[in-house]
């Protein structure tokens, strides 16, 4: 499932506060709880995604709907079942999809993996909230890494948001990418639901992006509504 956790975003998210205790002691046995953890993969799955983009500059907005699916062979496809809005913030939108389905036939997932390989992880902090705080410093810099925080449950370590900067930028156009997506355990299995980013754009400036996943399948298994 780590090797799933950041298929590329290259565009937005408004950072949240977080209100903690400053002692990482009280997180260091989440931390140890996360690396130990056993890995989850999502071999396969089909997901319905609303993705919607806007820039306040030049007051644009645009969503698609595609269905994207994973194969038990790791080839990820997507099709576009509806569009509207304006035809340049669709234009990015669907270079987003491409983008992901080109990183997954020619990269290995591993390199995008939430691992002592990638990041050097250390104990953050015990939030109000419950959930722990866990920071990560990427050990490259990449599209699919991210300078920024893990926030798992207190109990068992259970992925629940990451957040950040991305390592890399995706572009000479595009810098300060700032991403925060969110996981659900649907069937069993740890995936993400949702995604949001902000992106300084040149010329455009600020832009926004969200992407929402709606699965109907994960490892073979059908998700009942």
């Amino acid at each position: 499932m780590r090797a799933l956790l950041f298929s590329f975003a290259c565009c937005l998210a408004i950072t949240p506060a977080v209100i903690g205790s400053p002692d990482s002691t009280a997180a260091e046995p989440a931390l140890q709880r996360f690396l130990a953890r056993p890995d989850e993969p999502v071999t396969q799955y089909r997901a319905r995604r609303l993705l919607e983009g806007h820039n306040d500059r030049f007051n644009m907005h645009g969503a698609l709907e595609a269905v994207t699916e994973l194969s038990s062979s790791g080839q990820f496809t997507y099709s576009i079942v509806k569009r509207s809005g304006s035809e340049y913030i669709r234009e990015k939108l669907e270079q987003l999809l491409e983008t992901e389905a080109r990183m997954i036939r020619s990269g290995d997932p591993s390199r995008a993996a939430l691992t002592a390989d990638n990041y050097q992880l250390s104990a953050g902090s015990v939030l109000d909230s419950g959930l722990v705080k866990l920071l990560a410093k990427p050990r490259r810099k990449e599209l699919s890494l991210i300078d920024g925080a893990i926030f798992v449950t207190s109990g068992d370590a259970d992925l629940v948001r990451v957040e950040g900067r991305m390592a890399k930028n995706p572009s000479f156009w595009t810098s300060k990418v700032y991403l925060v997506r969110h996981y659900e355990r649907i069937s069993g299995v740890r995936v993400p639901v949702r995604l949001d980013s902000t992106a300084a754009i040149k010329i455009a400036g600020q832009s926004k992006l969200s992407m929402v996943y709606e699965y109907e399948m994960i490892n073979g298994i059908s998700i009942v509504e």
